[in-house]
């Protein structure tokens, strides 16, 4: 054995004796003091009790010896004696008094002993019980950090099998991009052909049409050619320029001249201007009665798509006031937001009235709603100062957007599906990266956002419209903001084409302005003495090829211009104020909502 060990093996022996003699002594330290003072005193009264005995023989010798002195001393000493007998006996009492506390002192120790000894017992089984829930704990701790690594391993492998299926997701909706495009481009070249087609028979029929009209007219024109200076005062009344865009919107451009100007465009695109009446290709004669009626050039094709005429579907869509209305970009189904907090699909290619979903987790009403490129995802604001992500085919609720101080009126995919960005009341934009779920930047626009759109599909610009009458432009990849451009009152709603070249904005002021991106200006103002906008986020839109543009009314009428400015048709079928339209992608059907529970469908077939 070392000498460290043996130290230690020593002093732990001492401290064991420390603390034994610390418990034991520590409780009878009074009794021990008090007894040895008591075998102090009782030493002192046997030194005493010799002392006296050694004088009582000395006297006894003396007695025997006699002598009178001898007997004052015995008396005295007797005195003496009785006097130090009487104390002995006082102290005694004391001593056995004395006695007497201690042994009460010792009882009351012993209770106090045993109350602790118990005290001791309780407290030794708590441990050992506290020791084996310890022990239990461990034992489930270890369990739990087995299972923590299983489930690791098990979330490792989910994340690299999501990543794959998102990877695969991206490549698909790649795909079905290019898919889309190459859908788009073979319709464009088949309108094309059918537009050359139509060209060709209205090359071969119109002269034989045009001959038939009324000789009244014929004189006038004969009159007109004549005058000096016709040839140049030929053409229509309104203005005809490739530069120059017709006026826009009924106060500005009576019917008549809406009319004239439609027809002019479309002798424009037969090849049929004014200088072919004045350079001979038609006589006189022929000059107006070579001019199209609106209703034929109408059926021929040449003022775009037909409008729709009629309604195909009528349903109550939501339990109160409905207030967004949006075509999926793939199906023939719409989504609906109202102010009972849910959004609703609908599945129009059935013709169905009952919902096909219904999206719940809004606790306050819908503002907006709107889907992605590939119809997967359907997002939705809210008056709960939240926006929240669907998925359209389990009908789940994916994210929740929560950080905005007032209600949020819309939202756009932004480099989608990666990320969103929102509009509120609260007056700042967030962007939002729904991969963590989290914002990553905050612009602060200064005043209440009541809707917005993105340039592409990478929306790298942001353009916003605001309660302060501003468009304001952002552009995220470089952080900076483009000039705003001023209306006339407060915005409502914004669309924008698809060649994000023009954008519609419909203002408070009961009219609708298209801007011209490129320019950042405004070309043309649309309006008419009966239309009202209806509310402070009532939405205009344009059609799937831009050339239309419709809105709903106070009235409860839904007024489509034509992108030259014509007033086309006003649809009736709501009876009260129409909150928002929204055209079809893949047709010419209409869906609108308003005030009332009720969304309406309308199309030409």
């Amino acid at each position: 054995m070392s000498t460290d060990e043996c130290t230690s093996w020593r002093e732990h022996v001492i401290k064991c004796l420390r603390e034994r003699n610390s418990k034991e002594c520590d409780n009878f330290k009074e009794i021990i003091l008090q007894n040895n003072r008591l075998i102090g005193q009782c030493a002192q009264l046997k030194s005493d009790n010799l002392k006296l005995s050694v004088e009582n023989e000395q006297l006894r010798n003396s007695v025997s010896t006699g002598g009178a002195g001898p007997n004052v001393a015995i008396v005295t000493l007797e005195k003496k004696l009785l006097e130090e007998l009487t104390e002995l006996h006082k102290r005694k009492g004391e001593n056995s008094q004395m006695i007497v506390d201690l042994n009460v002192k010792v009882e009351q120790q012993k209770k106090l002993i045993a109350e602790k000894e118990q005290s001791l017992f309780e407290q030794q089984t708590a441990n050992n019980r506290l020791r084996a829930e310890v022990q239990m704990l461990h034992s489930n701790l270890e369990e739990l950090k087995k299972l923590n690594t299983t489930m690791l391993d098990e979330h490792t492998a989910l994340h690299l099998a999501f990543s794959a299926s998102e990877e695969k997701l991206r490549s698909v909706q790649d795909e079905n991009r290019c898919l889309l495009d190459r859908l788009m481009r073979y319709k464009s070249k088949d309108a094309d052909k059918l537009n050359e087609e139509n060209e060709s028979i209205l090359r071969k029929r119109l002269p034989s049409i045009f001959r038939k009209r009324s000789d009244k007219l014929k004189r006038d024109i004969e009159d007109a050619v004549r005058e000096p200076g016709s040839s140049n005062n030929f053409s229509s009344p309104v203005p005809r320029s490739s530069t120059s865009p017709v006026p826009f919107g009924s106060c500005a451009v009576s019917d008549n001249e809406c009319e004239e100007a439609s027809i002019n465009g479309a002798m424009d695109a037969l090849g049929m201007g004014d200088d072919d009446y004045i350079s001979g290709r038609f006589s006189a004669g022929e000059a107006e009665t070579a001019r199209p009626s609106i209703d034929t050039l109408k059926a021929a094709g040449y003022l775009g798509q037909p409008n729709p005429t009629k309604i195909i579907m009528k349903f109550e869509a939501h339990e109160n006031e409905s207030h967004a209305v949006r075509w999926s970009p793939v199906e023939r189904m719409v989504a609906t937001g109202g102010a009972d907090r849910k959004v609703k699909l609908w599945d129009v290619g059935k013709a169905s009235t009952e919902p096909r979903a219904v999206l719940s987790g809004s606790s306050a009403g819908i503002n907006s709603v709107d889907f992605d490129s590939t119809g997967t995802y359907i997002l939705g604001t809210s008056n709960d100062y939240g926006a929240r992500v669907w998925t359209v085919m389990d009908n789940r609720l994916r994210h929740t957007l929560t950080g905005h101080s007032g209600k949020v009126m819309a939202a756009k995919y932004v480099q989608e599906p990666i990320k969103v960005v929102t509009g509120s009341h609260d007056r700042t934009l967030k962007i939002w990266d729904l991969r963590s779920i989290a914002c990553i930047e905050t612009k602060f626009a200064g005043s209440s956002c009541n809707d917005l759109v993105t340039t592409d599909s990478l929306g790298s610009t942001i353009i916003s419209g605001h309660y302060d009458k501003k468009i304001r432009f952002w552009d995220i990849r470089t952080e900076k903001q483009a000039d705003d451009v001023i209306m006339p009152a407060k915005i409502t709603s914004l669309d924008l084409s698809k060649d994000c070249n023009y954008l519609i904005c419909s203002v408070r002021d009961d009219t609708i302005k298209l801007l011209d991106l490129r320019k950042n200006l405004v070309i043309s103002t649309f309006t008419n003495e009966h239309f009202k906008v209806s509310c402070d986020f009532a939405r205009a839109t344009f059609n799937s090829n831009a050339s239309k543009i419709a809105c709903g009314s106070a009235d409860g009428a839904i007024y489509i211009w034509n992108i030259n400015g014509f007033l086309e048709t006003t649809l009736k079928g709501h009876s009260t104020a129409v909150n928002a339209v929204s055209w079809s992608p893949n047709s010419n059907s209409l869906a609108s909502v308003g005030k009332s529970k009720r969304c309406i469908i309308y199309s030409n077939s």
